[in-house]
């Protein structure tokens, strides 16, 4: 987590692609363009989401098809069998394992390396791990499940992580959405796990998403995981109402479960739904976050983050969530800084219930007061200045708060202004 900063931010999935982006893809141009309008998109999301002031930033995942075909494009040993619905009206590819698997390249160090050079926050990078790729395909080679598991954590996403290491990256976010869903074998998903960040030099962060029991059949296997963060779904099984307690909160059971446990990693709170356009008054978020802090005893384990990716959503619509999540968040930091949370302890002791506690900080982000209101923008696509982003060197980024244009470049489209 950020040093000394308490609530840090991010989003932990994918955001819609857009439009024009879509459009142009499907169109005739070379495959260098889409290339480069896929830059285009990327730094954008990129600067959109540093606009609404999150401290942990990537591309949306902008370049990837979907979570577990765009992988295993990447992986020897599959085979594509057909379309399978997952949810709604989304399909994606379904493979067939009928040999050894091998990573035949790392298909997220480009995108890595763009997000760092263009962030001036921090950079992180989701990886979808091995559990889910396992569960999410026809296994036709290897004896069991939990073999095709552990030989995709060895032979795949661990030589993948360690190449991003390499390159730099310090926050890797595994997500494994398949990883309740069958409880009786959650010890088989923390052993591939487990097998896949062996070793690594890097925060590890699991990132599960819609639990059919509230994550209850995670304890007490998850004890041994080896993440130290924990980023999940909770406002969408809650309420709407406000208030920071038990009958109102009912959609935050899991904490109790983590506190009993004494489970000591960090905990990416889910405070908005991503299956709703309805938006989350503030002040919800900021119940949600205050009953977390009081039930865990202590508001430095938590960050804040949407339940899940925004893709569900419009753009316009996924910015406002986000931005609605950060005010949340700075009433939560004023809460808490004025001891409103009650008996939550800190790093500086215990506030005793009533008290005006400690002023816990910094409560602002250092470039808040001079960041611009974030919009969502997009470039005229295709256009041919993109290409002076790779050109760009190596450890480059703009200036906190600020926006990028290349000289020359046309100017960005931004609705209402």
């Amino acid at each position: 987590m950020p040093e000394g900063k308490l609530l840090p931010t991010k989003e932990i999935g994918s955001l819609r692609k857009p439009a024009w982006l879509l459009a142009f893809l499907r169109s005739g141009a070379p495959q260098e363009e889409k290339e480069l309008a896929r830059d285009e998109a990327a730094l954008a999301n990129i600067k959109m989401l540093e606009g609404v002031g999150l401290d942990y930033v990537y591309d949306g995942e902008v370049r990837r098809i979907e979570m577990y075909e765009y992988p295993v494009r990447y992986i020897e040993g599959f085979e594509f069998a057909g379309l399978v619905r997952s949810f709604d009206n989304k399909y994606y590819r379904k493979a067939r394992v009928v040999g050894p698997v091998r990573l035949r390249e790392n298909y997220h160090l480009r995108e890595f390396e763009f997000v760092r050079r263009w962030a001036s926050r921090t950079p992180k990078v989701p990886v979808t791990g091995p559990y889910t790729i396992a569960d999410w395909s026809y296994d036709e080679y290897y004896r069991d499940k939990g073999e095709l598991a552990v030989e995709l954590a060895r032979n795949v996403i661990r030589p993948l992580l360690q190449g991003l290491v390499e390159a730099g990256a310090r926050v890797i976010q595994i997500d494994e959405p398949a990883a309740t869903t069958h409880p009786d074998e959650v010890p088989m998903f923390v052993e591939a796990f487990n097998e896949s960040v062996r070793g690594l030099d890097a925060e590890i962060h699991v990132h599960i998403c819609y639990s059919g029991d509230n994550y209850r059949s995670l304890y007490p296997h998850a004890l041994g995981l080896r993440a130290s963060h924990y980023a999940l779904e909770f406002a969408n099984r809650d309420t709407w109402e406000l208030g920071a307690d038990d009958e109102h909160r009912v959609g935050y059971d899991f904490l109790r479960l983590m506190r009993e446990h004494g489970d000591p990693r960090t905990l990416g709170l889910g405070v908005v739904d991503v299956h709703t356009d309805r938006m989350e008054p503030p002040e919800l978020v900021r119940d949600r976050i205050l009953y977390a802090a009081r039930v865990l005893g202590d508001p430095w384990k938590l960050m804040v983050n949407p339940d899940c990716g925004l893709r569900t959503r419009s753009r316009r619509v996924a910015l406002q969530k986000l931005e609605t999540m950060m005010r949340g968040v700075e009433m939560a930091r004023a809460a808490l800084a004025r001891g409103a949370g009650g008996g939550i302890r800190t790093h500086e002791g215990e506030w005793p219930t009533g008290s005006q506690g400690p002023r816990v900080g910094p409560l602002r982000h250092p470039g808040a007061d001079r960041a611009p209101a974030a919009r969502i923008c997009a470039f005229p696509a295709p256009s041919r200045w993109a290409a002076g982003i790779r050109g760009r060197g190596a450890g480059g980024g703009t200036p906190r708060g600020e926006r990028y244009i290349p000289p020359g470049a046309p100017a960005p489209i931004c609705p209402g202004g």
